[in-house]
């Protein structure tokens, strides 16, 4: 049984995908729902959405371009906690290809990191755009909004990747 639904579809600039649903995000059904997580205020901050969105509102998310999963759908809590094959990088590959949209992004370098190496035979050097792609689709690995990971936090790659998440959706819509 999946704990949250994906929120994908055609056209998307950006899916953000994170490792797994907290215990929180899975009792409350939503994404991000920690009272810690910073992703909410990351996308407002980083100008991905004019308004501050409330977890409960990540359905609305393709209204901005955006489109949310993880990369383990069938168990919930912190990543020390998930079983040794939580994580299906080949189905996270093959939605990717099916709906591509222009912009894989990681919400923590774990999960990028075991995709990456499952799915493209590459590394995670460092945050932001990866040396590798799914076809067309560009991907960026960003600090964790995680209240847990509250010590690697840096906002500056979230912001850069607002700014190609903007200027993609400029230049579709100027032809």
């Amino acid at each position: 049984m999946t704990i949250l639904p994906d929120i994908f579809e055609k056209g998307l600039t950006t899916v953000f995908c994170g490792s797994a649903a907290s215990s929180a995000s899975a009792r409350l059904g939503v994404y991000y729902a920690g009272a810690g997580n910073r992703f909410w205020q990351a996308l407002f901050v980083a100008r991905f959405t004019p308004t501050l969105l409330a977890p409960a509102e990540f359905s609305d998310l393709p209204e901005f371009g955006i489109g949310i999963t993880d990369l383990a759908k069938h168990e919930s809590g912190m990543d020390i906690a998930l079983s040794s094959n939580a994580y299906n990088s080949a189905a996270l590959k093959k939605k990717i290809k099916t709906w591509e949209p222009r912009h894989l992004a990681f919400t923590g370098k774990r999960p990028a990191s075991i995709f990456m190496l499952e799915a493209l035979g590459a590394t995670v050097k460092e945050y932001g755009e990866q040396a590798v792609t799914i076809g067309a689709t560009r991907i960026f690995v960003l600090p964790s909004p995680s209240g847990a990971a509250r010590r690697w936090w840096s906002p500056e790659p979230w912001i850069k990747l607002g700014e190609i998440h903007q200027a993609t959706i400029r230049q579709r819509e100027n032809g």
